[in-house]
């Protein structure tokens, strides 16, 4: 599982090696997030393979949240969003940032004016994962349990699956992102020749 996983990582990152569509300020910060959600990935694999599914599934939950924010940015955010998260770092420009859409209201700004199936399938996700990813990421029950107890094997394959459909989702967001929408079949060619780390189709 761990070495198909790696396997559709190595094709899948040459398959979206591309230039950008063009070089806006909304094209490049989505990029920016997009490619954030693919580091997660190659962390939530290197945190699974030692056996640290709790720290993985935060980072899973990481995962998704920079993907959704890369979808967001390029539909949804205003300008002003976007000169926010861009300006310097700073302890001022952290301030102004601050205050910036969490993922209950990016998805609702997507489902205005976001392409409906980038949103529903983030919803099918955050429906069936959000609440156990909170409780991983704030140590409630789910991780407090499951580090007394210890992981069971298919949960660790469970979580690497879901990662693994999280990043072919990115990949999906890396072609519109280089303007080849066209690429999206090959990527989703490529989840179908590495199905045995996938998820089952929702």
């Amino acid at each position: 599982m761990f070495d198909a996983s790696d396997h559709l990582a190595d094709e899948l990152i040459a398959l979206i090696d591309l230039p950008l569509f063009d070089d806006s300020l909304r094209i490049r910060t989505s990029d920016v997030a997009c490619s954030l959600s693919l580091e997660h990935w190659a962390s939530v694999r290197v945190l699974l393979r030692s056996g640290l599914l709790s720290s993985a599934t935060v980072v899973h939950r990481a995962q998704f949240e920079a993907l959704a924010r890369s979808i967001w940015l390029l539909y949804a955010a205003s300008d002003t969003h976007l000169s926010k998260l861009t300006a310097t770092l700073s302890s001022e420009s952290e301030q102004a940032a601050k205050n910036m859409p969490q993922i209950a209201e990016m998805m609702q700004a997507l489902a205005n004016s976001g392409p409906q199936q980038a949103y529903d399938a983030l919803c099918r996700f955050k429906d069936i994962s959000w609440k156990a990813l909170n409780s991983y990421a704030h140590a409630g029950i789910h991780p407090i349990q499951r580090h007394h107890e210890g992981y069971p094997l298919q949960l660790l394959h469970n979580v690497l699956r879901n990662a693994n459909g999280m990043a072919v989702f990115a990949g999906m967001q890396a072609a519109v992102l280089s303007g080849q929408q066209s690429l999206q079949r090959s990527i989703l060619a490529l989840a179908a020749k590495h199905s045995v780390c996938m998820p089952p189709p929702l």
